[in-house]
């Protein structure tokens, strides 16, 4: 199996009561918990949804009312840990199990860094498909294909360089009188294929002109704080 790989679980730092003042805060951008791990790949996608974005942590033995309840032993907890982080994650995330004593039962805290190499996808058993996920807010999002290359060119460690072409003159003049964009309306505005508006302002938004945000699960390009200062 993967027993030579496993991480290895700690006596954590904190008591119960931390614990429970952490969860008392509720989930957010870089909080999440749960009573128990209902699967590897359900908690595979939120361990790469912390690692994709800024890092996180995750409660287990927490219930949705913020109450402690434990798990009876952690090793079951821990296996599915191991399985999510090492094998259903691609590359593989370098999670921290940490124990806290709750009477006859256990809270684990696990926490997960931001990855150095990004994107982190996750892959469910069975299935070749492959899925990026990011965090935001209390929420774990599916990346968008443009999302998912511009996290590629910004970990790239490489420079990104565009031509200022009558393609982004049309563009920014559409974006000076609207504000906002999709990957549609830019092609159908250059009349180019998708593909190609889409390597353009995913080339943008890597360079630091062009923002992207969600809006009822559709990609918007917007100028950049930087560009707009």
């Amino acid at each position: 199996m993967y027993s030579d790989n496993q991480h290895t679980a700690s006596l954590s730092q904190m008591d119960y009561l931390d614990v429970k003042n952490l969860a008392q805060t509720g989930e957010g951008a870089f909080l999440e918990f749960k009573r128990t791990i209902p699967s590897a790949y359900k908690i595979a996608r939120e361990i790469a949804a912390f690692a994709n974005t800024q890092g996180g942590t995750l409660l287990i033995g927490v219930d949705d009312d913020k109450s402690l309840v434990g798990v009876v032993g952690y090793q079951e907890e821990k296996f599915l840990l191991d399985k999510a982080a090492k094998e259903l994650c691609q590359p593989a995330v370098d999670i921290t199990i940490e124990i806290v004593y709750f009477g006859d039962r256990d809270l684990l805290v696990i926490r997960v860094p931001e990855a150095p190499d990004k994107p982190i996808f996750v892959t469910d058993e069975g299935d070749e498909d492959a899925t990026v996920f990011i965090r935001e807010d209390d929420q774990n999002k599916v990346a968008s294909k443009e999302l998912i290359e511009i996290i590629k060119k910004q970990n790239s460690g490489k420079g990104v360089t565009f031509e200022y072409g009558s393609n982004e003159q049309a563009l920014f003049r559409y974006l000076n009188e609207y504000g906002e964009i999709t990957v549609k309306k830019f092609a159908q505005l250059v009349d180019v294929p998708r593909e190609t508006a889409s390597a353009t302002l995913v080339d943008l938004v890597a360079a630091d002109i062009l923002n992207l945000f969600r809006k009822d699960n559709v990609d918007y390009f917007t100028y950049s704080q930087e560009c707009e200062s």
